[in-house]
């Protein structure tokens, strides 16, 4: 992996899924950009208070990952699926045409959340190798609290495992800068259960802690 693309429906889903291995990568030296597909709007009745909050936060945790570029499409957080979802195709298209990415990494097609099916959809769509010659690889990550409530039958089959145990503790503390999202045991979001998580993969796979991925395409 050369030059990543971090997909993420919402901000958090980058680090819940992917954030021990983007950590890994940039200390190789990868490029990596982080497409956030949705926003909050005061259209939708986030307060300014708010939407300023989640700025700040999508700013730091740019910081810490030191990415590349970070691109947000500023759709409607919740209601993608109101949207064509051409509509969404062309924007992502847009921008993954001129990065160029030898890699994506997109949420699981199986998750619970509407947002981050048609993320997956639109994301999917970008892998044409006659529109995208440059896509060597495609990864699903796994969202904590998304992906294993999902009854979708094509259920998340991890097959592809990164060691994050260097990593678990930054992990961590970056998730805790989404203030409004991080929140106490037993539920999901704690940092108990992503640490328990990043065990029971690591488990899987003969590390303290890893991330797993479901690799859905490989031209490499």
């Amino acid at each position: 992996m050369n030059n990543i693309i971090v997909i993420a429906p919402h901000p958090d889903d980058e680090t819940l899924g992917a954030g021990g291995l983007i950590l890994k990568e940039k200390n190789k030296g990868t490029k990596i950009h982080w497409i956030i597909i949705t926003s909050i709007t005061s259209d939708y009745g986030w307060s300014d208070d708010l939407i300023l909050k989640r700025q700040k936060e999508i700013e730091l945790v740019s910081k810490k990952y030191n990415f590349d570029s970070v691109i947000n499409l500023n759709l409607p957080t919740t209601r993608l699926d109101t949207l064509p979802i051409l509509t969404i195709v062309e924007k992502l298209k847009n921008e993954i045409l001129k990065i160029k990415p030898d890699t994506l990494i997109i949420p699981h097609y199986s998750d619970i959340h509407t947002d981050h099916q048609i993320s997956f959809k639109a994301a999917i769509a970008c892998t044409k190798w006659f529109r995208f010659p440059f896509i060597n690889r495609c990864y699903a990550y796994e969202t904590i609290s998304e992906t294993h409530w999902s009854q979708n039958k094509d259920f998340f089959k991890p097959n592809v495992f990164v060691d994050i145990t260097k990593y678990i503790d930054q992990k961590i503390n970056i998730m805790k800068i989404y203030e409004s999202e991080i929140q106490d045991s037993p539920n999901p979001r704690s940092v108990e259960a992503i640490r328990a998580l990043a065990t029971f993969r690591g488990s899987m796979s003969g590390f303290s802690s890893a991330e797993s991925f479901e690799l859905l395409l490989d031209r490499s």
